[in-house]
């Protein structure tokens, strides 16, 4: 998928258009609904491509050097742990 080649602010009014044309065909539930789901896949998007860039600049900046297993190890830890300790705190609320 290419995105269209034209101006930026066209690119954005088109985004303004679509919405306002959302807006008669649904209910207030499902437009908080696509709404969310709309934010969330641009969230997913802009995080990879930030990512990516964030990739790039240190392959630029450290080209010979190989990557750093002990620090990746601590980082992955370091999520699992949250991603628990929000799963148990989700846990005990339903409780």
């Amino acid at each position: 998928m290419h995105l269209p080649n034209v101006p930026a602010k066209v690119f954005s009014f088109s985004a303004v258009v679509v919405g306002y044309l959302l807006i008669d065909d649904l209910t207030a539930n499902e437009q908080n609904a696509l709404g969310n789901w709309l934010m969330l896949t641009a969230q997913v998007l802009c995080t990879n491509a930030y990512y990516k860039q964030v990739q790039t600049e240190r392959s630029e900046t450290n080209r010979n050097k190989t990557p750093n297993t002990e620090e990746t190890i601590i980082m992955m830890e370091k999520m699992i742990k949250a991603m628990q300790e929000e799963l148990n705190a989700l846990k005990q609320s339903k409780n």
